[in-house]
């Protein structure tokens, strides 16, 4: 029965990133912690590589190389740091980090924050994300709200195409501090077939579908499961 509900939450969360440009992590982190612990982060970060490769593949003629190296240059420390920050919390405290770092996600999302994407912010955008990435696997709001005003498409492709390489060096040093596993992958391996297939119908449905509604009931969500996140720590 968990691993049912692992799967209809991860299609869930493949179809909402795979129409606004991120979500997969933010939508299923908190839950599939409730599920078991294991499935965060390194599990869901696979699950978001592989769409993230779909993704950029389908919008490869979109992506901007020249702007991205700076959003991938800020994530390197980034990822250092988040890999660090496991290393000194326990499994009760990733539940309140990850509850928090989703409510702070939403609350940064929903304000719509108007930040233009410079080199700066860019670099900046890469460190948190690499930061809240590797250790909670949530590392798409910093750079949706720096791409937040760009047009869909280059949305999708550019988040896509930063979060193949963001999850590759999550993983790598999860990895070195034995948090990513053959372990984490056997559990990750029934997770593809639900991320494709969310990954799928949004790219039949992209065109009926008010992105502005799907982003309002996402984070409708996520402030549940954050919160249920948060709340599990003090029980």
């Amino acid at each position: 029965m968990e691993i049912l509900v692992a799967i209809v939450v991860i299609f869930i969360g493949s179809y909402v990133q795979s129409s606004i440009g991120f979500g997969l992590a933010i939508i299923s982190a908190p839950i599939l912690f409730f599920i078991d612990p294991m499935y965060v982060p390194a599990p869901i970060t696979i699950a978001a590589f592989t769409l993230s490769f779909a993704n950029a593949a389908k919008f490869w003629h979109t992506i901007s190389f020249k702007g991205l190296k700076f959003a991938i240059l800020g994530r390197i420390p980034g990822t250092i740091a988040g890999g660090m920050l496991l290393l000194w919390i326990d499994q009760d405290q990733l539940a309140l980090w990850l509850g928090a770092t989703v409510l702070v996600a939403v609350a940064l999302s929903w304000r719509n924050v108007i930040l233009k994407p410079t080199s700066g912010a860019l670099f900046s955008a890469g460190f948190l994300s690499g930061f809240m990435g590797t250790s909670s696997s949530i590392g798409g709001p910093p750079m949706a709200l720096v791409l937040q005003h760009e047009e869909n498409d280059f949305i999708r492709a550019n988040m896509a195409a930063f979060f193949v390489v963001s999850c590759t060096m999550s993983l790598l040093m999860l990895a070195s501090i034995g948090r990513f596993t053959l372990e984490h992958v056997v559990i990750a391996i029934p997770l593809m077939p639900a991320t494709l297939a969310g990954y799928w119908l949004a790219m039949r449905t992209l065109h009926l579908i008010s992105h502005d509604n799907l982003r309002k009931m996402a984070l409708f969500l996520c402030v549940i499961a954050g919160s249920a996140s948060m709340i599990s720590y003090f029980i």
